[in-house]
C-alpha cells in the first residue's frame, strides 16, 4: 500500500469509517489502489491455494476485505448522501469492480479447492457455519458462470457489467424523478384538510427550496413525491384535483421524459434471462430460488395463491365500504385510485376514532427509541447506550450507540439516520453492515471483530423546537429494521461470511424484521414507549385499544397490495416471452386483473421505480416478505402461547430466539433454524388469524 493509499480514508480500517473525511474524490484512487492489490493476490493464491480452511477460506477473506469494505462504504454513501460528484466518482470504477469480483467468482483453482474441501476427508471435522460457507462458495461460483468456457463465459461477464451499470442507472432515475416532481401551493384552500405536521413540513420543504418566509400557517407549502409529503397528502387533502395530479406523478415516476426506466427494464429482464440459459436454468427464477428457502416456484406461487384466495374478498368488501362511504358524504364522482387512501382515513378516524395526527404526539422519537430498547432488553438481555461522538458520521442528524449483553460486554454497534433527506438521501428503510462479526478480523481486545450496522428511515424530521414526531407507520417501519439489525448484531457466528444476515436465504432474511413489527401492538411494549413529547402523558389506553383494532383495517386490500407486487415480479422473471406476452405492463395488467379490486390506471408505471426488483435484491424474490412473514407471524405465536402477560415465560422464549433465530444466522438453513426455535416447521394459520382475526 502507497503513501496515498495509506493517506485515503477510505482505506482505513482501523475502527469505523472516517465520515468526515471522505469524499467523492477519494473513491477512485482508493478502489483502484484495492483493485489493483485484490488482482495480484488474488493470482498469488491461486498458484498456492489449498483444499483446506486456512489454505483457501481464511485467505481469501482477506484478500477481498479491502475491496468490500471500501465499496461497501461508498455504496452506502450513494444512498444517503448522493451527489453528482460521487455518483461520477462510482461511475468510474463500478465496471472494474464488477468485472473484479466475476473474476473472483469464476476463479477455477479456488473452485477445484472448494469442491475437494467439500468431497475430501476433513470437512465433517469442520463447524457447520464452515461447512455452509464453503458449500455456498461452490455454489456462488456456479452460479457465476464457473462451468461456463470461451464465447460463453465472455457473454456472461458482460452481461453481469451490463446489469451493474443498469441497476445503478434505475436507481438514479428514481431519485432525480423524485426530485423533479414538486407541487407549490400557495393557497390556504389548496391545503385544505392538511394537518399541521404536514404543513410544518412541506413549508420546510419550500423554505429549503429557496421560498424566503415560509411558513405553516402562510405557506407557501412544496409537496412532491417524498413519502413523508406524499402520503400524508393523499390521506387528507380535500382538493381532489391535487390528489388526482400528485397520484398521477406518482404512477409515472421514471416512467417517461428525461428519467424514463422503461427500456432499461425491458434490458434487465432481457439480460437477466439470458443468464439464466447460460447457467442451465428455464428461468431467472428458477436461477434466483436456488439460493432461497423455497424450493422451487411452484412452491411459491402454491403460497401466494393460497393468501390471495383467503384475502381477495376481504379486499373487495374494503372498496364496497370506502365506495359507499364516499358516495354518502357527497363525492358525485365514482371512487378513482387518488381516493382510495383519503376517504379510507375518514372511515378510519370515524370507525376508530383517532387520527394519525392524534398518535404522532405520543410518538417522539427519543422516546420510542427508548421503548425499543427496553423491549429489547427484555426479550434478549442486551442494554444499547447512546455513543454519539465516539465515531464520526455522514450527517449530523445520525446517531450511534452501542449493545452489550448482560455480563456488560460490547457486542456491536450501529449508526441510525432516522430523518427523509430528498435530495440526498434514497426514499424507504433499510439495514446494511458496517462491519460484520469475524474472528479473522480482531478487535482491540483480542476477540473477534464486532457487527456494526447501519440502519437507515424516511421519518419525519424535527420541525422547529419540535422533536421528530413519528406516525405509527413511521414506528412500525423502524422496529422492523431494528429486527434486521438484531440480526446482525447478535449473531454467535464467529465466520463472517455465514454470521449475522450473511447467508441467510433470501426469503427468511425477513423473519426478524416483521417478527419485532409485532410488539408494536403488545400494550406494555407500546404504551412504554409513548409519552406526549410536551406533557410526557402516556398514550390513553382508549387510543392503544384503537389501534389494535384498527391493526387489521382493510387486512385484505394491504395483503393483495403485497402479492400483486409478488406475483408481478414472479411473472416477469419465470416465464415471460415479449412476442408472446407483451410488455412488462402488459403483464402487470394482467397480473393486477387477479390482484386488485381497483385496477391501475393504463398509464400506471409503477414498475418503472420498482428499485427493489430492478436496482435491488428482489429479483424472483419480492415473493420473500409474505414467506418470510408466515414465519415471523408463526414465531410471534410461540411467545402469545407461552403468555404475553407472563415476564418469566416471555424472556425464556426471548433468549430461545436470540440463541436461534438471531444468534444462528447464516450458519444452518433456515428450516432448521426455525424448527430449532418453533419446535416443528412453520404454518400459515398465524398469519391469517393475525391478519382477519373476525373470521379465522
Amino acid at each position: 500500500m502507497t503513501a496515498t493509499d495509506t493517506a485515503n480514508p477510505l482505506l482505513d480500517r482501523h475502527g469505523l469509517p472516517r465520515f468526515d473525511s471522505i469524499d467523492s474524490s477519494h473513491v477512485e484512487p482508493a478502489i483502484r489502489g484495492a483493485l489493483q492489490r485484490l488482482e495480484t493476490g488474488l493470482a498469488d493464491l491461486e498458484k498456492n491455494v489449498e483444499p483446506t480452511w486456512p489454505g483457501l477460506v481464511e485467505p481469501l477473506e482477506l484478500l477481498c476485505e479491502e475491496l468490500r469494505y471500501a465499496w461497501s462504504v461508498v455504496g452506502h454513501l450513494m444512498g444517503v448522501a448522493n451527489s453528482d460528484d460521487l455518483r461520477t466518482a462510482h461511475e468510474s470504477v463500478q465496471a472494474d469492480v464488477v468485472k473484479a469480483f466475476t473474476r473472483l467468482s469464476q476463479s477455477e483453482p479456488l473452485y477445484r479447492a472448494a469442491v475437494a474441501m467439500r468431497d475430501g476427508p476433513g470437512f465433517d471435522q469442520l463447524e457447520p457455519a464452515q461447512k455452509r460457507i464453503v458449500e455456498k462458495m461452490i455454489q456462488s461460483a456456479e452460479l457465476a458462470g464457473i462451468a461456463l468456457e470461451g464465447t460463453d463465459r465472455e457473454r456472461f461477464n458482460e452481461i453481469q457489467q451490463e446489469l451493474a451499470e443498469l441497476s445503478t442507472k434505475f436507481s438514479n432515475a428514481v431519485l432525480d424523478a423524485n426530485k423533479a416532481f414538486a407541487m407549490t401551493l400557495e393557497d390556504a384552500a389548496d391545503i385544505d384538510g392538511c394537518p399541521p405536521s404536514l404543513l410544518e413540513l412541506a413549508a420546510q420543504a419550500a423554505a429549503e427550496a429557496g421560498a424566503d418566509g415560509a411558513t405553516a400557517e402562510n405557506g407557501p407549502w412544496r409537496i412532491t413525491l417524498d413519502m413523508p409529503l406524499f402520503g400524508p397528502f393523499m390521506q387528507h387533502a380535500r382538493r381532489r384535483d391535487l390528489r388526482e395530479k400528485l397520484y398521477r406523478g406518482f404512477i409515472a415516476r421514471a416512467g417517461e421524459g428525461a428519467f424514463d426506466n422503461r427500456e432499461r427494464i425491458d434490458r434487465i429482464l432481457a439480460l437477466r434471462g439470458e443468464r439464466a440459459k447460460l447457467l442451465g436454468y428455464e428461468s431467472p427464477a428458477n436461477a434466483s430460488l436456488a439460493t432461497k428457502m423455497a424450493s422451487d416456484v411452484d412452491e411459491v406461487m402454491t403460497l401466494l395463491e393460497e393468501l390471495r384466495v383467503a384475502s381477495y374478498s376481504k379486499a373487495e368488501d374494503d372498496l364496497r365500504e370506502v365506495r359507499e362511504y364516499a358516495k354518502a358524504n357527497e363525492q358525485a364522482e365514482d371512487i378513482a385510485n387518488w381516493d382510495v387512501a383519503f376517504w379510507s382515513e375518514r372511515i378510519r378516524e370515524e370507525k376508530f376514532s383517532f387520527t394519525d395526527e392524534q398518535l404522532r404526539p405520543y410518538f417522539p422519537l427519543p422516546k420510542v427509541l427508548d421503548g425499543l430498547f427496553a423491549l429489547s432488553k427484555r426479550l434478549f438481555g442486551i442494554t444499547i447506550e447512546p455513543a454519539d461522538g465516539e465515531t464520526p458520521v455522514w450527517h449530523d442528524d445520525v446517531r450511534f450507540f452501542r449493545i452489550r449483553d448482560e455480563n456488560g460486554e460490547e457486542q456491536a454497534a450501529f449508526f441510525l439516520d432516522p430523518y427523509s433527506r430528498p435530495a440526498t438521501k434514497r426514499g424507504g428503510a433499510w439495514m446494511d453492515e458496517c462491519v460484520g462479526r469475524s474472528r479473522l478480523h480482531k478487535a482491540q481486545s483480542g476477540g473477534p471483530r464486532l457487527p456494526v450496522a447501519y440502519l437507515v428511515c424516511n421519518g419525519t424530521p424535527p420541525v422547529g423546537d419540535k422533536p421528530s414526531l413519528m406516525s405509527f407507520r413511521d414506528v412500525e417501519t423502524l422496529f422492523h429494521e431494528f429486527g434486521h439489525g438484531l440480526q446482525h448484531m447478535l449473531t454467535k457466528v464467529d465466520f463472517d461470511s455465514a454470521a449475522g444476515i450473511q447467508g441467510v436465504e433470501w426469503d427468511a432474511v425477513e423473519l426478524p424484521s416483521q417478527f419485532m413489527e409485532n410488539w408494536c401492538y403488545h400494550r406494555p411494549t407500546l404504551l412504554g414507549f409513548s409519552g406526549h413529547y410536551e406533557t410526557g402523558e402516556p398514550l390513553p389506553e382508549e387510543l392503544f385499544d384503537k389501534i389494535v383494532a384498527a391493526r387489521t383495517y382493510r387486512g385484505g386490500t394491504a395483503m393483495l397490495r403485497q402479492l400483486y407486487f409478488g406475483m408481478t415480479d414472479m411473472a416477469l422473471h419465470h416465464g415471460y416471452d415479449p412476442g408472446r406476452d407483451g410488455s412488462p405492463f402488459d403483464v402487470q395488467r394482467k397480473i393486477a386483473e387477479k390482484t386488485t379490486v381497483l385496477p391501475p390506471l393504463p398509464e400506471d408505471r409503477f414498475l418503472c421505480s420498482f428499485s427493489h426488483i430492478f436496482a435491488g435484491g428482489y429479483a424472483a424474490g419480492y415473493y420473500s416478505y409474505k414467506w418470510a412473514e408466515v414465519l415471523s407471524a408463526d414465531a410471534f405465536s410461540a411467545f402469545e402461547e407461552a403468555g404475553l402477560g407472563n415476564d418469566t415465560a416471555i424472556a425464556e422464549t426471548g433468549r430461545r430466539f436470540r440463541d436461534t433465530v438471531l444468534g444462528l444466522g447464516g450458519s444452518q438453513h433456515p428450516m432448521d433454524v426455525f424448527v430449532a426455535f418453533r419446535g416443528r416447521q412453520p404454518k400459515t394459520d398465524a398469519l391469517l388469524r393475525h391478519t382477519f382475526p373476525a373470521t379465522s
